[in-house]
């Protein structure tokens, strides 16, 4: 399963937000797909001021303040 994480440079959420995936690649197996959104006119517009930004299955899952429990809740749906 694949985890996308849309981020870009100098953003300290962002670095929380890969903390908390990475400490959840302990308990579940996903590979974290990270996207630079200023690498993307696309992701820029459509994340620009929502960053950092999970998505699993196509769904966003949560944006902005990552918290451990919610991305949990949604892995264990899977």
């Amino acid at each position: 399963m694949e985890v996308i994480f849309y981020t870009r440079n100098r953003c300290p959420l962002c670095v929380d937000a890969k903390l908390i995936l990475q400490h959840l690649q302990k308990d579940y197996q996903f590979q974290i797909i990270e996207r630079d959104i200023d690498t993307s006119d696309e992701w820029t517009e459509k994340f620009g001021i929502m960053i950092p930004v999970i998505e699993i299955e196509g769904e966003i899952i949560q944006y902005g303040m990552i918290d451990t429990l919610t991305i949990e809740e949604r892995l264990n749906h899977l």
